[in-house]
């Protein structure tokens, strides 16, 4: 039986998980929770709503080596003044953490931009 774990997240799949991310109710959520199988479980029914199937353990995984990653190349590049590595989705990530007023970025934290992402990736599956 093929729980998928392990499965590698392709970039829409990334995608449309930071877009459900940046939802304001799901941030204050995460903000400061311990328990939270809930709240990854809820990310997960929506991913599906995408036509992405994972569950809330591989959501929860995906999510915490994408802030880890973020927050370790922000030690590095303090250190280094120079970004030597890159990570796939640091600006999305970036816009997040930094709670930053939307439209202030390139990529933008709106939501329209985002939603169009996965919408796009809903088109595709159909």
């Amino acid at each position: 039986n093929d729980t998928g774990a392990g499965k590698h997240w392709s970039d829409n799949e990334v995608r449309a998980l930071i877009n459900i991310w940046s939802d304001e109710k799901i941030q204050q959520m995460l903000e400061g929770a311990t328990r939270n199988k809930e709240i990854f479980e809820e990310i997960a029914r929506r991913l599906t709503k995408c036509g992405i199937d994972r569950d809330w353990k591989q959501c929860r995984t995906k999510y915490k080596n994408l802030k880890y990653e973020y927050r370790a190349l922000q030690k590095e590049n303090e250190h280094l003044g120079n970004p030597r590595r890159k990570m796939r989705f640091y600006d999305e990530v970036d816009c997040i953490l930094r709670r930053q007023p939307l439209g202030t970025s390139g990529w933008g934290c709106e939501s329209s931009s985002l939603l169009s992402g996965t919408k796009n990736f809903s088109d595709e599956i159909k």
